[in-house]
């Protein structure tokens, strides 16, 4: 028999900016839309960790982050 002991997923996430908007309102949104996507792992619990968030030169954002997978224990995968 086989027992998970610890998992995390990775996952680069790419915050796009909306095409039929202006470019300024876009990049707020975007800002806005990493700020409630933090929020929300933070409202769930879910443990994570940003590995790297980054600006585009057209104002989206990329972001490569480990989280809890299904409430499973994270071992030492966040340290």
């Amino acid at each position: 028999m086989k027992r998970i002991k610890a998992a995390c997923i990775c996952q680069t996430l790419h915050f796009m900016l909306k095409e039929d908007i202006d470019h300024d309102l876009a990049v707020r949104l975007v800002k806005d839309e990493v700020a409630h996507y933090k929020a929300g792992l933070d409202r769930k619990h879910t443990l994570y960790k940003i590995v790297e968030e980054t600006e585009q030169p057209d104002g989206s954002v990329m972001m490569k982050i480990m989280k809890q997978y299904n409430q499973s224990n994270v071992g030492d995968y966040l340290d």
